[in-house]
């Protein structure tokens, strides 16, 4: 059985926590060759939305959204190499966004994406609002999304 959570970090069990650091460490230190601390305070804080297939506890799709001064931001927006190019991104998108709406009605969201993946963004109505620039050895550019 397949579901969606949205978990603060101290809702998880052992296990959830387990497999979507998993996740995040296979795709962002493994995959992409990046050295760097992968966990870090903002976890402490961060809602935890995640697809998960109850059957094994795997992690299929996953992102952590916070509120951090005057806006929003979300990271760590990963999807398991199995499920890439199927819309789990689209979905996984869209949940954030309708998150944001739902607890933080009139704040603006802000994201640092890899530069890569910025036209991604852009089909959900998010613009760049700053020149590349780099973030833990990989090119990011700053992203805004204008809410109602």
């Amino acid at each position: 059985m397949f579901m969606w959570q949205i978990k603060k970090i101290d809702e998880l069990s052992s296990l959830e926590l387990y497999h979507l650091l998993k996740l995040r460490i296979d795709t962002f230190v493994v995959e992409q060759t990046r050295i760097y601390h992968e966990l870090d305070d903002n976890d402490l804080i961060a809602y935890h939305l995640y697809y998960q297939d109850k059957t094994n506890s795997d992690v299929l799709a996953y992102a952590r959204i916070f509120e951090v001064d005057d806006h929003v931001t979300f990271g760590r927006v990963v999807i398991t190499k199995k499920l890439r190019g199927t819309g789990m991104g689209k979905q996984l998108i869209e949940r954030i966004l309708s998150l944001c709406q739902e607890k933080w009605p009139n704040k603006e969201i802000i994201i640092e994406a890899q530069a890569q993946v910025a036209g991604f963004y852009e089909k959900f109505g998010f613009k760049k609002s700053s020149e590349p620039f780099i973030f833990e050895s990989t090119p990011h550019v700053e992203m805004k999304y204008r809410v109602n």
